[in-house]
């Protein structure tokens, strides 16, 4: 429904391989959440906690197991990232601009402060890591773009999004404790850099997909009239 000034939220596209379970989850969560937390807080911690990652990450290059620490940050960043639109629905408290705006510049701080830490661990290249940063912007950019002129968001990409990623992570995270580095054809490299390279790879191929579906549905639903033919006869000579 439009707002007094005329804006209507537009649709959330999230068919991500948890999303159902993940639903049911957070609804339940945000039903059991005391009352003095609402939705700005979680946002918060969701910041926060991207931070401290970022931070983590940049440790880890002295100490190993600050990468477990790690894993505790993206679980609070998962609860607050994901809790916090959620718990604003099931209250009936949703401000549809303020919450857009609010969550995603977060997103963006808060990734930049990881992948930004990711690359100073030494567990990434600093190359990759700067490579991989403006992957997922220029991602982000067409999502935003999407947003505005079809009416839909779109939470996830080939059944992946943040909950299936920051997993993906977690995992990586576990096996950096016992192989940081690996080696190909004589040439040693930190082993995140492969996860980074496909990272890279993934989001430029849904970039470049998701540009060509959207620009094919707006060319569609903006598909201009034939023109008139207004050519007049020439005068004999």
């Amino acid at each position: 429904m439009p707002d007094k000034k005329g804006f209507s939220e537009a649709g959330r596209e999230q068919e991500s391989l948890l999303a159902p379970f993940e639903k049911r989850l957070l609804i339940r969560m945000a039903r059991a959440t005391p009352q003095w937390i609402n939705s700005d807080h979680l946002t918060l911690l969701g910041f926060v906690s991207m931070f401290f990652a970022g931070v983590c990450y940049w440790l880890a290059r002295w100490n190993k197991y600050m990468l477990l620490v790690v894993i505790l940050w993206l679980a609070a960043n998962w609860l607050g990232d994901s809790l916090d639109g959620t718990l604003a629905r099931v209250r009936n408290r949703q401000r549809p601009r303020y919450g857009f705006y609010v969550d995603h510049i977060t997103d963006a701080f808060g990734t930049f402060f990881l992948v930004t830490g990711l690359g100073l661990s030494g567990y990434m290249s600093p190359g990759v890591a700067a490579v991989l940063l403006i992957a997922y912007f220029m991602l982000s950019i067409q999502a935003y773009l999407a947003t505005y002129a079809l009416r839909t968001f779109q939470l996830s990409y080939w059944k992946f999004s943040p909950t299936e990623l920051r997993l993906l992570l977690a995992a990586g995270n576990i096996v950096l404790l016992y192989k940081p580095m690996g080696s190909l054809w004589g040439y040693r490299f930190p082993i995140f850099d492969i996860g980074g390279i496909c990272g890279i790879i993934g989001m430029f191929l849904m970039l470049i997909v998701s540009s060509i579906r959207n620009t094919a549905a707006l060319y569609r639903e903006e598909k201009l009239p034939t023109a008139p033919d207004t050519t007049t006869a020439l005068p004999r000579s």
